[in-house]
């Protein structure tokens, strides 16, 4: 009864002498069991993997990650009249050289025009 008395007032218990070699044992097995547990699974997920990459091969099919990596590839590569392509140098006979060009529309309707009136205009 002293020794209830004891534990009631939150005095010291009495300790078993193996409690901490017990207490290691336990968290070794916990340990080993954690250890063996992820070892089944990895297991499974490897099987489970096999069964994926079979059914890849005889349907033709690609990984997520191998879809993606074409599709950012095909994103980094510039295409043939795409709006984000980068921009290339004005060529030669376009741009500010407008007097050019109004002289070549001249030209052009001199063509269809009368003799006489070519002439005229020539002047």
């Amino acid at each position: 009864m002293d020794f209830v008395m004891k534990q009631a007032l939150g005095g010291e218990e009495e300790k078993d002498p193996d409690a901490q070699k017990k207490e290691e044992e336990r968290q070794e097995a916990l340990r080993q069991q954690e250890e063996e547990r992820k070892a089944k699974h990895a297991r499974m997920e490897a099987e489970r993997e096999k069964v994926r990459q079979q059914i890849r091969d005889k349907y033709g099919l690609k990984k997520k990650e191998e879809k993606e990596a074409e599709e950012k590839a095909a994103l980094e590569q510039p295409c043939e009249g795409s709006l984000t392509r980068p921009k290339k140098a004005i060529p030669a006979g376009c741009g500010d050289e407008e007097e050019e060009e109004e002289e070549s529309i001249l030209d052009t309707v001199l063509k269809y025009l009368p003799g006489p009136l070519q002439d005229m205009f020539k002047k």
